[in-house]
C-alpha cells in the first residue's frame, strides 16, 4: 500500500470519527440520557395555552389537601393521580418562578447560606392544565419528612447525601433517606426531555445553569403511572390510606370587614433578599406576598397570594457538615402561628412520626380550621422575631 493511499485511508477514517463523534454528542445532549446536561427549550406546540377541562364549570369538588372547591371534571383527574412533591429554589436570580400560584400547598424553609427553597405540592391545582414547574432543585432531608405525609411523588434534581458519602453528616442524606424510606422519587437525573429540561431563556435576564430546570406536570405523572404510582401503588395500596386531611370552614363571611394586617419576617438576620412579608387584602380574603421588599410574584399568574399563612417555629441545627447542610425539626411539637380572615391565631403544631400529618392548633387546643385555598407554611428557627 502506497503512502497516498496510508494517508487518505488515516485521514478519512478520522473525519468519519470526528463526524460521528458529534453526532452523538449532539443526540445524547438533545434527547437525555437522564442526566441534567439538557438545555434544550420546550417545543413551541409544548407551550400551547389551554386546559384539559372547562374549569368555568360549577365548582362543587372540595380538594382533599387545601378545601379549595374545583369542577368535577377536575376531580376525575387528580382521583387517578396522588401527590407530587416538587423542590423549587428561591434564591434572587431565579424568580419569578414558574407554577407555585397552582400549588396547593406550600413549605418554605432555608436551604442553605439563608436562602429558602420550597417543597411545593400539586393536587388538585394541577389536574386542569400541563404545568411548567421551575426552577427545580435538589433534595433535603426535612423536606422528604414532609413529602411523606402525603406517600406523594418527589420531583427534584439530585440532593444532599448518598449513602456512602463521607462528606455529609448522616442525618442530612436526603438521597440515602429517599431510597430507604422507598419514597416515589422523580430525581431529575434518571428523566430526560421533554419531561425535564434546562430553559436558559425562560426568565427576561440571564440565570446560571443551576437556575434552569423545568419540569412539567402532566409528564412527571406520566412518568409516575408507567412505575405503578397512580392514586394506588405497585402493590394496591392508595395514597390516602392513612391520610389525615386538615378541617376547613364551610362559609369564608369575615368578623371584621375592615381588617388590615401585614406579617413580615426574615428566615435568618442579614438577609434582606429573602425577607418576607404578607400584606392582607381584604378584598379577596388572602394575604399578598412580598419578597425583598418586592411583590413576589409567579411567572404566568402575578403576585402569589394565600388564604392562609402558618409560621411553623422548628429547632434549627447546624451547618452539620462541610457542605453547610442544616436539620429542622420536623417531627414532635412547638409553637405556630396561623394568619387568616386579616386575624391572628397563636397555637401549636404537632407530627407524630415521619408519615404522620402535621396538625395545628389553637392556644385552646381544638385543631385549626383553615380556609378553603392556598395554604402556605412558613418554617422558621425557633425564637425568630415575626412583625405583625
Amino acid at each position: 500500500m502506497n503512502k497516498k493511499r496510508l494517508f487518505l485511508i488515516i485521514g478519512g477514517g478520522l473525519f468519519l470519527y470526528l463526524i460521528s463523534t458529534g453526532v452523538s454528542f449532539f443526540a445524547f445532549s438533545f434527547f437525555g440520557g437522564g442526566g441534567s446536561r439538557m438545555t434544550s427549550p420546550l417545543p413551541e406546540e409544548l407551550r400551547e395555552e389551554g386546559f384539559k377541562v372547562d374549569i368555568n364549570a360549577p365548582k362543587t369538588e372540595s380538594c382533599p389537601l387545601n378545601g379549595q372547591l374545583y369542577t368535577k371534571a377536575e376531580k376525575e383527574i387528580w382521583e387517578k393521580r396522588r401527590p407530587l412533591g416538587v423542590m423549587i429554589e428561591n434564591h434572587k436570580e431565579a424568580r419569578p418562578q414558574s407554577g407555585l400560584a397552582k400549588a396547593d400547598i406550600v413549605y418554605e424553609v432555608v436551604a442553605e447560606g439563608g436562602i429558602t427553597r420550597f417543597l411545593a405540592i400539586f393536587y388538585c391545582g394541577a389536574a386542569a392544565k400541563n404545568l411548567e414547574l421551575a426552577p427545580v432543585r435538589s433534595a433535603r432531608t426535612y423536606f422528604v419528612d414532609w413529602i411523606s405525609e402525603y406517600d406523594g411523588l418527589y420531583n427534584h434534581v439530585g440532593g444532599a447525601g448518598l449513602c456512602h458519602d463521607p462528606t455529609v453528616d448522616e442525618r442530612a442524606k436526603a438521597l440515602c433517606q429517599i431510597r430507604e424510606y422507598g419514597i416515589k422519587d422523580l430525581d431529575q437525573f434518571g428523566i430526560s426531555f421533554p419531561t425535564c429540561y434546562r430553559n436558559p431563556d425562560r426568565l427576561d435576564h440571564p440565570v446560571a445553569t443551576e437556575h434552569q430546570m423545568v419540569c412539567l406536570s402532566d409528564n412527571l405523572y406520566e412518568i409516575a403511572e408507567e412505575k405503578g404510582w397512580t392514586n394506588v401503588d405497585e402493590e394496591g395500596v392508595a395514597w390516602d390510606e392513612d391520610f389525615s386531611p386538615w378541617k376547613f370552614k364551610e362559609g369564608d363571611e369575615l368578623e371584621d370587614e375592615t381588617a388590615s394586617f401585614s406579617a413580615e419576617f426574615n428566615f435568618w438576620r442579614g438577609y434582606k433578599e429573602y425577607l418576607v412579608r404578607w400584606d392582607y387584602d381584604q378584598a379577596s380574603n388572602s394575604y399578598l406576598r412580598f419578597n425583598g421588599d418586592k411583590p413576589h410574584n409567579d411567572l404566568d399568574e402575578g403576585q402569589l397570594k394565600a388564604q392562609n399563612v402558618v409560621i411553623q417555629f422548628s429547632e434549627e441545627t447546624g451547618p452539620v457538615d462541610e457542605h453547610l447542610h442544616l436539620l429542622y425539626q420536623t417531627k414532635g411539637d412547638g409553637k405556630a402561628i396561623i394568619f387568616q380572615d386579616g386575624e391572628v391565631i397563636k397555637g401549636t403544631w404537632k407530627k407524630k412520626n415521619r408519615t404522620s400529618r402535621t396538625k395545628f392548633y389553637d392556644s385552646q387546643g381544638a385543631e385549626v380550621e383553615f380556609n378553603r385555598g392556598q395554604i402556605w407554611i412558613e418554617i422558621l428557627p425557633v425564637g425568630t422575631k415575626v412583625d405583625y
